[in-house]
């Protein structure tokens, strides 16, 4: 008799969990969504494809390069080369108030009233330009740093 009650809540049981199999497929899927390593790569495929509205034959763009740098390597999210320079762009898929200053080596990212830090694009952004300067032989003058925020408010 026992066994048969817990034969019926439990087979019950698994018959309505049977029907949602692909639950867990779903919850991990919508937590790769919100992982950081997603957001940056959906960042800079954004903003590639707003500025790939650039002319071609003046702006020829370079993404997603790793070069080396002081004995290691850095990752250039996108580089643009014209007549006017080469423009090297950092791109941030953040949300929320975004707080720093050009001097200070950490930022922080408030949303609500999480706060969250992160290193200050324009210094990374430098770090780009210094390890290309050094890599294509150029003064580092013919670079322009560009920093991109994509986000929502």
């Amino acid at each position: 008799m026992e066994n048969q009650i817990v034969t019926a809540v439990f087979g019950g049981l698994w018959g309505v969990l049977a029907n949602f199999w692909w639950l867990p497929f779903v919850l991990l899927f919508l937590a790769f969504l919100k992982s950081p390593l997603f957001k940056g790569w959906f960042g800079e495929k954004a903003v590639q494809a707003r500025l790939g509205g650039l002319d071609e034959t003046v702006y020829r763009p370079f993404h997603d390069l790793i070069i080396p740098s002081r004995g290691t390597t850095t990752q250039i999210d996108h580089i643009y080369v014209s007549r006017f320079g080469i423009f090297v762009v950092e791109t941030k898929n953040y949300s929320g108030w975004i707080f720093g200053s050009e001097k200070q080596a950490r930022w922080t990212q408030v949303i609500y009233k999480k706060k969250q830090s992160f290193q200050n694009p324009l210094r990374q952004n430098y770090a780009h330009i210094k390890a290309l300067a050094a890599l294509l032989a150029l003064p580092e003058n013919s670079f322009h740093s560009v920093v991109v925020f994509f986000g929502r408010m």
